[in-house]
């Protein structure tokens, strides 16, 4: 074949049959593909714009109402909690060493201004508070979203209906901050309001956190995601989608009790140390840390990585931690070095990394294939004819899965 190689081929240090575009010896050159497996196990937060909408002590520009008014509102009128959540957003969850959520929002959910108008002193404080910003921005300049925000004020930019639509019938939920140091997945309760900055999982299981909080995923997310600054930025699209999970994740039951086990010792770990997950994880990360604590959490660490690659069935691979620089530190020519943390990772060497990560794709070719081929025979088997929903009949569904949210929150 034309413009193919044909020699012999070197791969650290190794000769190999091929070397990828990704400059692995197995798995491919295309980028993986989304697979349908994990459609609807990935969601972004609500995305609110306007602070007016909450009730927020540590708001210092004075958007927000603080928390003592809404206990006010509510022992005025009871029924005013129908439509008051707690608020949570990812910088809670990488700080909070409970997880804990200190602020609260309105929330209409896709009613009309009428249906809002049934809870009139929080729908006077969304119009004074939330529309003169919204119709200030879209003076500013006109965008089709700035017009739809401005025409709906009392409502969210986006509700985020199919998220609350995946987790109606679960009690929790798993998360991840959007942008994170690194990456710590945690369980919250579903009647919460999740802000834009959380990444929510309808995955309740300790064998989900287990393969999603392991290093195969890790170092997934890390090589196909983006970053910001020298942060993690997760994209379901990215990070979640095209990821091949081990068959039977949710019902190994060597995954649920290794997870359990890390994530208890974990969660009494943040409390005892009054530290959220980024400081936990700096701590894990840090070569001169030696708190028995920090040393017992990353022996936890590694027994869940060896139950995930069991799970995959690679048990030739038999990877140990190092303590490896992300990048070399910059220097500049007038002050030297720069004076700031080096960024350690405990984490597999190159080569262990390279291997597993050569293996996930492989797994997502073959994963991606198979479901064309399922989706194939599945189109053929389809009656033609099959009545659509009208637009009525989706904006009803859509209505009902607002108001059953709201019931189940009251």
């Amino acid at each position: 074949m034309k413009g193919t190689f044909v020699g012999r081929k070197w791969l650290n240090d190794g000769e190999v049959e091929t070397i990828t575009a990704f400059l692995f010896h197995r798995g491919g050159h295309d980028d993986p593909a989304r697979l349908r497996a994990n459609d609807g196990k990935s969601f972004q937060g609500s995305v609110v714009v306007g602070m007016g909408f909450t009730f927020d002590d540590t708001d210092n520009q004075g958007a927000a109402s603080s928390i003592a008014e809404m206990r006010r509102l509510i022992e005025e009128h009871p029924r005013n909690s129908e439509v008051i959540f707690p608020y949570i957003g990812g910088d809670e969850v990488n700080t909070s060493p409970t997880l804990a959520y200190d602020r609260f929002v309105i929330n209409f959910g896709e009613m009309s201004e009428a249906e809002a108008g049934r809870w009139p002193k929080l729908l006077a404080i969304v119009e004074s508070r939330v529309r003169p910003e919204r119709e200030a921005a879209l003076a500013e300049s006109w965008s089709q979203d700035k017009e739809k925000r401005a025409k709906r004020w009392w409502q969210f930019s986006r509700f985020a209906k199919d998220l609350y639509k995946a987790i109606a019938g679960l009690e929790r939920v798993l998360v991840v901050s959007s942008v994170s140091q690194h990456a710590g997945f945690a369980f919250l309760p579903k009647r919460i309001v999740f802000s834009h900055a959380l990444i929510v999982f309808p995955l309740p299981t300790y064998g989900a956190f287990c393969v999603l909080q392991s290093r195969p995923h890790e170092i997934w997310a890390r090589f196909f995601g983006s970053s910001l600054e020298d942060r993690l930025r997760y994209t379901p699209s990215d990070c979640f989608e095209t990821f091949p999970f081990p068959e039977g994740f949710e019902t190994n039951l060597t995954l649920e009790q290794v997870g359990l086990e890390y994530y208890k010792f974990r969660a009494a770990l943040m409390v005892e140390n009054n530290e959220g997950l980024t400081a936990t994880y700096n701590r894990f990360h840090d070569p001169e840390e030696t708190n028995p604590d920090v040393l017992r959490l990353r022996e936890l660490h590694a027994a869940m990585d060896r139950a995930v690659l069991d799970a995959y069935g690679w048990t030739d691979i038999q990877p140990g931690c190092e303590f490896i620089l992300d990048y070399e530190e910059e220097e500049d020519e007038e002050s030297g070095p720069l004076r700031r943390k080096k960024p350690w990772r405990y984490r597999w060497p190159d080569e262990i990394r390279d291997e597993v990560l050569a293996r996930l794709l492989e797994l997502n070719r073959k994963r991606a294939e198979q479901e064309q081929i399922n989706g194939l025979a599945a189109e053929k088997t389809v009656v033609k004819g099959k009545p659509r929903k009208s637009r009525k009949g989706k904006a009803a569904e859509a209505g009902q899965m607002v108001a059953e949210f709201l019931k189940e929150k009251s």
